[in-house]
């Protein structure tokens, strides 16, 4: 990674919607059913991707005009979609390398709430892949806010200069560089200092 070159990586953050797993329409569908529980006018996909995909869930409320109680209906509608969620092709296997055949450190760093996510990485077999996490729950403010980044280094005992953060959304960018971490960006829409399409592309940038 360009300007990189003479900073030790030792830990990776990995993002988890849109970057471990295909979520969207789990979360599309739960926003709309909160919204038309609370006779608010539903959104298109656009308009959600938009507006709604990245930011944290209170933020997403606020601007609405929702409160918590919405919120949580969001989260329970979202805990029953869970048939909806597909796990990127290559997703175990990128986390087992880069822990085993690089030995970096690995967390996750994901605005979705902790009982969503742990319903996720049961549901994929996935939380042994994971030194830290560090959810929505665990934080005062989400993701673009740099504080999960900053907590995830914490605890697992390294500078945030030392880190590279993996997301897909500008919420993930403003975080990470916020922090003081190197982004790689994954997706056509994504932002970073370096962009991949796919996670597969994570060691070509890595090497």
């Amino acid at each position: 990674m360009k300007g990189k070159e003479n900073k030790r990586i030792e830990a990776i953050l990995f993002d988890l919607d849109g970057v471990i797993i295909n979520s969207f329409e789990s979360w599309y569908q739960a926003f709309n059913d909160m919204l038309r529980a609370y006779r608010k006018e539903e959104m298109s996909r656009e308009e959600f991707t938009e507006k709604c995909w990245g930011p944290d869930l209170k933020h997403n409320l606020t601007a609405i005009n929702l409160d918590e109680e919405a919120g949580k209906y969001c989260i329970n509608e979202q805990l029953k979609l869970t048939a909806l969620i597909e796990l990127f092709p290559g997703a175990k296997e990128v986390l087992s390398r880069v822990r085993e055949e690089y030995k970096l450190k690995v967390g996750l760093v994901t605005n979705t709430p902790k009982k969503n996510v742990h319903r996720i990485l049961e549901h994929f077999h996935l939380s042994d892949y994971f030194d830290v996490i560090v959810t929505g729950d665990d934080v005062k403010s989400g993701k673009p806010d740099a504080e999960m980044v900053i907590e995830a280094c914490e605890e697992l005992k390294t500078k945030p200069e030392n880190v590279i953060l993996v997301g897909d959304t500008e919420s993930d960018f403003m975080a990470g560089k916020s922090a003081g971490c190197a982004v790689i960006g994954v997706g056509a829409k994504s932002a970073g200092d370096t962009q991949i399409k796919n996670l597969s592309e994570l060691f070509a940038v890595l090497d």
